[in-house]
This record gives C-alpha cells, sequence and structure tokens, in this order.
C-alpha cells in the first residue's frame, strides 16, 4: 500500500512530460529514437510550439540564427532567411512534430494542476485538467500531420490519449480569457519532466489604477488580434525583447504611439536578411551544409563569453556598434540622450533591431521615460503629472522567469513545492536539470541554464542527453527512484555562484536575470560547450539511487 490512495482509473505511464514546445518535444524525439514509447506530453494549448505558439504579436521573431535556433537531429527543414520569423519557427516545431512521430504522444489543452511525489511507490502523482480557453486559441483549415484533416480544432475528448492527433494549427488569438473546464486525469508517472520553459508566463505590471482602464489591455504575450489598432491612441509599456519588434510593427498604422521606457536597453543590428534561391537549393542539396552553418552560427555567438562572464571591456566593440547604430538612426539630441543605455552591456538582454530607432524617432511616437503614476481609465498619467489618452494598452513587461506559477503545483518528497523551497534558498538545481528533495523530477531549462548570447535549444539538447543517460543507468542498476543529494546540488551550485561573481549580469546591473537574493539562477556562466560536456553523462555518485518501498514488498 502506498502513502496515497490510487483513484479507480488512474493512468500510469513511465514518463511524464509538461510542456511540448522545444524542451517536451526534444525529451519525446529522444524517447522514441530509443525505443521508449512509454511516454505522454501534456500540453495547455491546442497545438506544439510553447512559447511560439502563444506570443504571436506583430513582427515577432527569433534573435538566434535559424539553424542554431533548431535541433541538432533536425537540420532538414527550409529556412527562408537567417533568422526565423515566429511563423516559420512554430512551422518548424510542427514539422518536427510530425517527422519525429510525436503527435500520437501529446494530449492537448490539458494543465497540470498538481503534482505530488509517493517516497513508498516511488512515484509522482500528477493530476490534470482537460480545458478550452476561450479565445486563446484561433485555428487555420491547414491538413494536420495524420488522422482527421478538417482543419477543426480537436475536441477535449479527441485529444487525450495516445493515438490522438493535432487537428488545427494556432493561427493567432492569444488572451487572457479563462479556461473552460473539463474532466480531472490523475496519472501515477515514473519521471516527471517539466518542459514548461522560462517565458510562458506572462507578468503583468503592478500598476496602480491598471484594473479600471475601460479600453482595450493585452499583454504581448497573449496579442489580441481582433482589436483593430488603425488610428487608435496605443500605449507600450516596456522595452524589451518583445516591445522593440512590436513597436516598428504597428508605428505606422496607429494613429499615435506612446512608448514607456524604464530602461534604455542596447540594440544592435540585426544581420537578418532572405536567403537568395541559390542558397536555399545548396542548403537542401549539399550534405552536410546547413551543420556547417549552425557550427559556424555558434562558434561566433561563443566568442561573446569572456566579455559576458570574465571581462566586460571585451563586449566594448558590441557596444561601440550598439552606440553608432544609435548615432546613425536617430539625430535628435535629445531623444538619442533618452535611448543611450546607462548600465554595463550584456548585463540586460541585448536586443537586436534595424527598425527600432526608426520606429522611435517618428514624429508620431513619443518614448517616455518619466516614471507612471496610474493607469485612468482612458489615460496614462506620469509622475510629473502630465496626463496621456489612450485607446489601448499593450503590456510588453516579460514573464515569470524564476518565480513560474507551475513551481508552486510541484510537491516534494518533504511536502513543500519547488516554490516555496526556491523562495527561500534560491533556485538552485544539479547541473540545472535534477532538485533535492524532488525525486525523478527533471526540470528542462531549470536554474542556470539560460543564455544571453547563444541558443537555448543547445542547452536542451544538453539536458535531454543526461536525462537519457539517467534513465538507462537506473535501468542497469535495478533503481526506480533517483534523488540529487544535498552535497551535490550545493558543489554544484556554489561552482555556479562561484563564477558569477565576475559576470556581467551581477556586477552590472540589476535584471530579471537576478533574484531577491541578488543570484543570476537563470543564467549559465560559462561555455556553452562546457555544459555539454558536464552533462554528457549521468553521474550516480552524486544521487541517492534506490528502490520505492512497494517495489521491495511487491518485488514488481
Amino acid at each position: 500500500m502506498t502513502d496515497l490512495v490510487r483513484a479507480e482509473g488512474t493512468r500510469k505511464v513511465g514518463v511524464l512530460v509538461v510542456g511540448a514546445g522545444f524542451s517536451g518535444m526534444a525529451v519525446g524525439s529522444r524517447l522514441l529514437r530509443e525505443g521508449n514509447e512509454d511516454f505522454v506530453i501534456i500540453d495547455r494549448g491546442g497545438e506544439v510550439g510553447g512559447t511560439w505558439r502563444d506570443n504571436t504579436y506583430p513582427g515577432a521573431a527569433c534573435d538566434v540564427p535559424s539553424h542554431l535556433y533548431s535541433y541538432s537531429f533536425a537540420q532538414e527543414f527550409d529556412w527562408s532567411r537567417s533568422f526565423g520569423t515566429q511563423p516559420e519557427i512554430a512551422d518548424y516545431q510542427r514539422s518536427v512534430a510530425v517527422s519525429e512521430g510525436l503527435y500520437p504522444y501529446i494530449r492537448f489543452r490539458t494543465d497540470m494542476t498538481d503534482a505530488r511525489w509517493d517516497d513508498a511507490a516511488g512515484e509522482w502523482v500528477v493530476t490534470t485538467r482537460d480545458v478550452h480557453r476561450e479565445g486563446w486559441e484561433r485555428y487555420a483549415e491547414r491538413p494536420t500531420p495524420a488522422g482527421d484533416r478538417t482543419g477543426a480544432p480537436a475536441t477535449a475528448s479527441e485529444s487525450t490519449a495516445p493515438g490522438a492527433t493535432a487537428a488545427a494549427t494556432v493561427a493567432g488569438t492569444v488572451t487572457t480569457a479563462e479556461p473552460v473546464e473539463g474532466p480531472t486525469t490523475t496519472w501515477r508517472a515514473r519521471e516527471l519532466v517539466l518542459g514548461v520553459g522560462a517565458l510562458c508566463e506572462p507578468r503583468l505590471p503592478d500598476i496602480e489604477g491598471i484594473d479600471g482602464f475601460e479600453g482595450e489591455i493585452f499583454h504581448s504575450a497573449r496579442w489580441n488580434h481582433d482589436v483593430d489598432l488603425k488610428g487608435k491612441r496605443v500605449a507600450v509599456i516596456g522595452t524589451g525583447a518583445s516591445a522593440i519588434q512590436i513597436v516598428p510593427s504597428i508605428a505606422e498604422e496607429v494613429a499615435h504611439l506612446d512608448v514607456y521606457q524604464r530602461t534604455a536597453p542596447y540594440v544592435i543590428p540585426r544581420l537578418d536578411r532572405p536567403y537568395l534561391g541559390w542558397e536555399r537549393s545548396a542548403l537542401r542539396s549539399v550534405p552536410g551544409l546547413r551543420r556547417v552553418v549552425r557550427a559556424q552560427d555558434w562558434f561566433f555567438r561563443e566568442l561573446q563569453v569572456p566579455g559576458l562572464t570574465r571581462n566586460a571591456k571585451l563586449m566594448e566593440p558590441i557596444r561601440a556598434l550598439s552606440k553608432g547604430l544609435l548615432f546613425a538612426q536617430v539625430r535628435d539630441k535629445e531623444l538619442r540622450r533618452k535611448l543611450t543605455p546607462d548600465h554595463t552591456i550584456g548585463c540586460k538582454r541585448m536586443l537586436i533591431s534595424n527598425t527600432y530607432f526608426p520606429a522611435i524617432a517618428r514624429d508620431d511616437v513619443d518614448l517616455v521615460t518619466v516614471p507612471i503614476r496610474r493607469v485612468n481609465a482612458h489615460s496614462i498619467e506620469t509622475v510629473d503629472g502630465t496626463e496621456r489618452p489612450i485607446d489601448v494598452l499593450i503590456v510588453c513587461t516579460g514573464f515569470h522567469v524564476t518565480d513560474s506559477p507551475t513551481f508552486e503545483l510541484v510537491t516534494g518528497r518533504s511536502g513543500e513545492t519547488l516554490t516555496e523551497v526556491w523562495g527561500r534558498e534560491g533556485m538552485a538545481a544539479h547541473k540545472g536539470t535534477t532538485v533535492h528533495g524532488f525525486p525523478n523530477l527533471s526540470v528542462m531549462m531549470g536554474p542556470a541554464t539560460g543564455l544571453g548570447h547563444s541558443s537555448m535549444i543547445f542547452m536542451i539538447e544538453s539536458q535531454v542527453n543526461y536525462f537519457m543517460s539517467m534513465l538507462a543507468k537506473k535501468r542497469e542498476l535495478g533503481a526506480d527512484v533517483a534523488e540529487v543529494t544535498a552535497r551535490a546540488q550545493d558543489e554544484w551550485n556554489d561552482w555556479i555562484r562561484e563564477r558569477l561573481t565576475e559576470s556581467v549580469w551581477v556586477t552590472g546591473c540589476g535584471s530579471w536575470y537576478l533574484d531577491e537574493h541578488g543570484n543570476a539562477p537563470a543564467v549559465w556562466p560559462s561555455w556553452t560547450w562546457l555544459f555539454r560536456l558536464k552533462t554528457r553523462s549521468f553521474d550516480p555518485g552524486a544521487y541517492d539511487l534506490r528502490i520505492s518501498r512497494d517495489r521491495l514488498l511487491t518485488g514488481v
């Protein structure tokens, strides 16, 4: 008997993966490639893609080159340009889901509502709920990978079991509508993998009066495509990665645009262009050429590492490039002053754009650097008493990175959630993946895995290597439970913090990279190849490997 009641109809699975974005798809693909079909991927959306499915705002695109921002095992996609746009990245993800045979293993429109570790059984007891969010998903008529090819959205019941297929493609509208809840399911999983990513839960600003705004309001990650911006007075709060893509995309359409800036970002040229016909032909036909391009992109990105982690002066050429772009594109001295960063380059996310500065310099665009006092029913008031009327408010204030709501749902061996443990001690995980007190849990894109310079796909694949190596070692030893020791986790994180002390993320400024403890748990403080090396194989000496009590008693 276990400590938890096993409800009738409970489903058992070897690996339960939460999230069908890049992380979850990488785990599923690797499992299938190694002959393991005992897994299920759940996702709250109606298609694969994660953040690239949900972020459909105008101008959405990646700041990492296309071939680098793709799986090493899926390089056949015919990219149209050097930097992928959101629609093309979403197409890539769907193509991978088809070629890797993932759709039958994905349960769409399914939220995880609770996950608790059953120590006696050596399993995670996970509760999920079938949901549909009105206004979240808008579906395009497009052939599906298999099964129903009508292009109509699958119902919750149609997408709840192995064999179900995606019957639609997410094409747009993302709002903050409440979910319509359906039936719940209880799962017992040997392994729980969190592949929810860091950029999935929008962070809303705490501004007085914002709840009373009577115009249209939405977060950039939940773009409301039903709102017509033409001829409207629009305000954008934030000047981060989303805003610098949105502002140029809507500036010509709106009657007037106010952009509220707290901190000026470093913006460098976006070296993006469409591939010429002969280039695409060569990439398709020359064996290994895509991998050569990918390796080249990776190499030049790695050159930034010493400047980010050891000596900020090495980033001076990039700072000068940003300064030169600003000088060339903005002639007004006062505006140029407002757009000039006052922090160390790299300590906040560096942004790439060729169109942001010209958009800000338009006569019908105002850059507001005075702090906001409150949001009124039809205006925004700043602390200097100025009130600016608006019809639409677009919030570009980022995501819950170090405090994801998902962490509140995962309860470990001690009865504490990830949120409680990390809130007290700071985010910490062994090799960014496993957490003491949470056996058989793997966190993709976990603590100290984020990058300020290169592709997260490289890091994700490294973590998948580690996860698969762990599964193999457990099979070899006959263990069904693996929990990283406190000592091993502490030693790993001491190593991380030591290397962060000289990094720009800790010394250069305050940013979302930092937590309330003054640490930078979101970023990897070294070369990406070093992370790959350290996660190449499982290290059993760092773990308590054991057989669960129920298995010892039953012999099963």
